[in-house]
């Protein structure tokens, strides 16, 4: 379904993704993990045409997505939705006409400059704002949600693309941990029941076990790791990190119960002290 072989990208003497190869077979979620500058952001941007390869070359489904021009290359970024850590919102603009900017891709000129979207188009924009479970904030201003919310409405967004494929860059690096696993379960919800492709560059190792079927591990350029969530043990999330032993998974989890326990251990040492 997808194949990408030998992908490399280079600023100047800089390798940032190096020879990357990665074969799926399947509609999967896969979550890319690594610290920053390991390459993840760059290896996304590739996958949407965002940036320009070096060397090697995207397949999907067939077609070589890297020697895409013109229209062709829109019609595969419409095909390919991306969801930034920063939302990408119009702040003043209300939620559902951000949502509607998913369509932006098949909409006239003349459309866009007056705003002027089909009756369909905003009722299924409505549709995906009620199944992420905030129907109620589609007449209010994005910048009036919170963090959690506004990334939601950035998911809407994508699926008013209708994509095949959705990648994430850092979704909930901003977050808190609640919203984060609600954004979390969310992805994962569109990729079980949609049948899509989610791939989510992420930054804990929890939320990679728990939410994807495949974790692809990045350091220096280089995919050290593809396998299993089961098989990402902490010796080799040390391995893929550059970590010592000093290196703790609890330090940077979501999982409300992981946080509880952390804390309440650093209360219990101060309370000794």
């Amino acid at each position: 379904m997808l194949r990408i072989e030998k992908l490399t990208k280079a600023f100047g003497q800089n390798v940032a993704v190096d020879a990357a190869n990665v074969e799926v077979d399947k509609p999967q979620m896969i979550g890319i993990i690594g610290r920053s500058g390991a390459g993840k952001s760059t290896l996304l941007r590739m996958l949407n045409r965002l940036t320009d390869h070096t060397s090697g070359a995207i397949h999907f489904e067939g077609q070589e997505i890297t020697a895409l021009k013109g229209a062709a290359k829109r019609e595969w970024q419409s095909q390919c939705a991306m969801i930034f850590q920063q939302f990408n919102l119009v702040p003043r603009m209300d939620v559902v006409s951000n949502v509607l900017h998913g369509t932006l891709n098949r909409r006239s000129t003349l459309a866009t400059l007056f705003n002027l979207y089909p009756t369909e188009d905003i009722h299924r924009a409505i549709d995906i704002l009620d199944r992420l479970g905030i129907a109620e904030h589609a007449p209010k201003r994005a910048e009036a949600l919170s963090g959690g919310q506004q990334q939601r409405v950035a998911i809407a967004r994508a699926l008013m693309q209708n994509p095949r494929i959705i990648l994430a860059d850092e979704p909930i690096a901003s977050l808190d941990p609640m919203n984060a696993q609600v954004v979390m379960q969310a992805l994962r919800r569109i990729h079980e029941e949609d049948g899509r492709m989610v791939i989510a560059n992420l930054h804990t190792l929890d939320t990679a076990r728990r939410y994807c079927d495949r974790v692809i591990g990045m350091r220096a350029g280089r995919i050290v790791f593809d396998a299993d969530p089961s098989k990402l043990t902490t010796s080799m999330a040390r391995e893929i990190y550059g970590a010592g032993a000093e290196f703790s998974e609890s330090a940077t989890s979501t999982e409300i119960e992981t946080l509880d326990a952390t804390e309440k251990a650093k209360m219990e040492a101060e309370a000794y002290v």
